[in-house]
């Protein structure tokens, strides 16, 4: 049996039009979305690339969504490809922002609203566990990169130490640990 083919690369109006879609469809956690569009519908990146990826852009400063596009763009296109990727992701919802944050500056003191926005803050945090645990599903089966993982959750979650210096401890330890088992 022949290995299944690769899907050809994005082409630039596939960047533009599946990072739009992306951003109109997933206020507040577009990361969710994006994997399942660039993994499981696209398959412009396998699970594992997907998740290095994502790794290396939490690294870079900004939103890791924003890295992100403009990695994968910049990966088939260059430049053009980066531009269209974030163009897409970006358009839509900084036009909905605008115009819901002049709504919401003038219409914040109705307690509907405020508990409206108290809802999609529970949403909002479902959806980013939802999408850690299928991020780390490539670690399955890997102790030494599990306790890291766990280690970085204890410091910044439970601990609530600055990621910066968090970083700068646990990438060394990772590759040492992951150097010395190798």
């Amino acid at each position: 049996m022949e290995p299944a083919a690769s899907p050809p690369p994005p082409t630039l109006g596939a960047l533009l039009f599946n990072f739009f879609t992306v951003g109109i469809l997933g206020f507040g956690g577009v990361l969710p979305l994006a994997r399942r569009m660039i993994v499981e519908q696209r398959r412009w990146l396998s699970a594992a690339e997907f998740t290095d990826l994502l790794a290396l852009c939490q690294f870079l400063p900004g939103a890791n969504i924003v890295n992100l596009s403009i990695s994968l763009g910049a990966r088939y296109h260059g430049v053009p490809g980066a531009l269209a990727a974030v163009g897409g992701l970006l358009a839509a919802p900084v036009a909905v922002v605008i115009g819901l944050g002049v709504l919401y500056g003038r219409y914040a003191a109705i307690p509907m609203v405020a508990h409206g926005f108290q809802g999609l803050a529970a949403a909002a945090s479902g959806l980013v566990l939802a999408t850690a645990l299928r991020i780390a599903s490539p670690l399955r089966g890997k102790p030494r990169a599990l306790a890291i993982a766990a280690l970085a959750f204890v410091a910044l979650a439970l601990l609530r130490l600055p990621l910066l210096p968090v970083l700068l401890v646990l990438a060394p330890l990772s590759f040492a640990v992951n150097r010395r088992a190798a």
